[in-house]
Parts: C-alpha cells; sequence; structure tokens
C-alpha cells in the first residue's frame, strides 16, 4: 500500500506535512483537506492517512470512517455560513472511474440550484433477468469477501 519508491503522492505528502494545505478536521485515521480545484467553495476531500490508491486497498476500519466523517462532513456543511442547498458526496475508483490522484479519497462538496455542476450520465436499460444475473454475480462476490447465510435483501 505504500508509493512506489521515487514516486510522490500530493496526498501523502500534506498528511505528513510535507505539502500545505487548508484542513478543518483531523484524526489518527483521517485528514480532511479544502480541494484546491473545488466544485464550489467548501468542497473538501476526506483522505485516509494511510496510503492507499483505491477503495480495495483500503482496510474497512479505515473506509467506514473516511464515510462517517464524509457523512459528518455533509452535516457540517449544511450547518455553515456556505451556500449550501444540497451535497454531493463522490469517491472516483480506479482510472475509468475519472479519479485522478490515486490515494483513495471521498469528495463531499456543497450544492445549489444553478451551480453548474453536472455528470453527463447515459442510463443503460436492463431486462430483469439481466438484473437477476447481476445481482447473483454480486451475491457470489460478496459471500466470497464475507462467507454466511446467503441474504437477499
Amino acid at each position: 500500500m505504500g508509493v512506489p519508491d521515487g514516486l510522490s503522492c500530493v496526498f501523502c505528502d500534506i498528511v505528513a506535512g510535507r505539502a500545505e494545505a487548508s484542513v478543518p478536521y483531523e484524526d489518527e485515521a483521517v485528514v480532511v483537506i479544502m480541494d484546491i480545484r473545488p466544485v464550489a467553495p467548501g468542497d473538501a476531500l476526506v483522505v485516509p492517512r494511510v496510503h492507499a490508491v483505491g477503495l480495495e486497498d483500503l482496510d474497512e476500519e479505515t473506509s467506514t470512517r473516511m464515510w462517517r466523517i464524509g457523512h459528518r462532513l455533509a452535516r457540517a456543511l449544511r450547518l455553515s455560513r456556505l451556500r449550501c442547498e444540497g451535497v454531493n458526496v463522490f469517491l472516483a475508483d480506479g482510472e475509468a472511474a475519472c479519479q485522478q490522484v490515486f490515494h483513495v479519497h471521498l469528495h463531499v462538496f456543497p450544492r445549489h440550484c444553478g451551480d453548474g455542476f453536472r455528470l453527463q450520465v447515459d442510463p443503460i436499460s436492463r431486462e430483469r433477468r439481466l438484473l437477476d444475473q447481476d445481482a447473483s454475480a454480486l451475491r457470489a462476490a460478496l459471500y466470497a469477501l464475507c462467507p454466511g447465510p446467503p441474504s437477499t435483501g
């Protein structure tokens, strides 16, 4: 999970105090930093202290902490003086998902009507039998991760 020799990770540099950041919160597991290229004022990133490229590389305890602080941060945005009519929580995991910094992090940012932020999505339609096949594949993979009685809902 470490950064390969000779390579630098900006989030690891921030966590280690080698790079500058505006930090509204930190604890033993995560650091919250203000995004230097924000979607809107108040755009923050929840960054685990341990280097992990994506969710697959992060232990569940740290991941849980990251999401818990993201939830708390979303609530804080609504209470703050920042303009916030809604909140987006976003995590890009992998190059195909448009991850740009390869140290897992959770974006939490305020939204308001007309703010200009857009996700362009072209949803597809799936027949029920295909959705059932997808559910079966996921159920098998979940069981492989955590064997136990199967659950369907």
